[in-house]
């Protein structure tokens, strides 16, 4: 059993992206005393943070958490508790740079456990994601899935897992790892090819484009709203074991020949959709199972059609009246 978060110094790697802003806004709400957080803004976003910043509780590092000196002047110069390690590139990214999308995930998580096993730090939660799975073997998946990425930002990630379960044999740290499935909602990047299928979609929508299908449509996602991700995480911060993997997720799946006619639905757009070849590579299936998750914590969820109306009238609100 951890020691509660209040009143801790926590360092959140990636704390300007889209799951790492949530979760800072998250620590600052359960009464942590200070958020430091290293971000090289690749994909992440100082808007992303404009609320934190403003209570105070929060010290930004325009910084790359894969420079080991950048990470030891933030050791340095803060006495931090706790590491919430989200850095990481999209999985996009690594089509286009295959090795450093496999490298910064690795890179990151060695320069965070080498300061933990040198008593800088006492506990990390490290980011994984549903990617190390590749395509499903079996349904639902459970932790004991083996892993098979089919990219090398997946292959990073499961070498990044890896190095954490290895430490925490070896050195007895206390390091455990969280394994998201398909993250939507609010401040999920939609610019550009780093872009996911939700924010991209709602933008071409939004823009008089045409939204647009790759493969056949039957890949299909377990999506979960990220105000679910965060929470589950800072619960299981207080129990989960050291060493072990948690899947976050919501026993569920959506296709996406079911997904973007949501979309569409949503913003009234009855017109075309093009279809396009497969994305090389591309996971089929992921339907997770979350029994140990659920045997952890009061695991509770968003419905997805709720969870999805708000984050696309997000879209619309945020970015709508810019974009016309």
């Amino acid at each position: 059993m951890r020691e509660n978060l209040k009143g801790k110094t926590v360092l959140v790697t990636g704390g300007a992206g889209f799951i790492g802003s949530h979760l800072t806004d998250k620590l600052i709400a359960e009464g942590v005393e200070h958020v430091v957080v290293i971000d090289n803004m690749f994909i992440g976003n100082v808007v992303n943070l404009s609320d934190a910043i403003a209570t105070g509780k929060v010290t930004l590092y325009r910084d790359d958490a894969e420079i080991s000196s950048s990470v030891d002047a933030i050791f340095d110069e803060h006495d931090i508790d706790v590491v919430f390690n989200c850095a990481t590139k999209a999985l996009n990214y690594s089509f286009h740079n295959p090795a450093n999308a496999f490298d910064t995930n690795v890179r990151v998580v060695l320069n965070l456990l080498e300061h933990q096993r040198h008593g800088h730090f006492k506990s990390l939660c490290h980011f994984s994601t549903s990617e190390v799975y590749g395509s499903a073997v079996y349904e639902p998946m459970d932790e004991d899935h083996p892993r098979n990425p089919t990219t090398t930002y997946a292959a990073g990630k499961a070498a990044a897992d890896m190095a954490v379960e290895s430490y925490v044999r070896m050195f007895d740290l206390d390091a455990f790892i969280v394994r998201p499935f398909n993250n939507y909602g609010p401040r999920q990047n939609y610019e550009g090819m780093l872009a996911g299928v939700i924010p991209i979609t709602a933008v071409r929508v939004l823009t008089g484009k045409t939204p647009e299908i790759h493969g056949s449509g039957e890949q299909s996602r377990d999506f979960i709203h990220v105000s679910d991700t965060v929470d589950a995480v800072l619960r299981l911060f207080e129990v989960q074991p050291a060493g072990e993997t948690v899947n976050i997720s919501t026993d569920n799946q959506i296709s996406v020949n079911e997904l973007i006619p949501l979309i569409c639905k949503h913003f009234n757009y009855d017109g075309e959709i093009i279809r396009k070849e497969a994305r090389g590579s591309d996971v089929l299936c992921h339907n997770a199972s979350n029994e140990k998750v659920k045997a952890l914590i009061d695991y509770q969820l968003t419905p997805f059609e709720q969870g999805l109306a708000s984050t696309l009238d997000w879209y619309k609100d945020r970015i709508g009246e810019d974009l016309k």
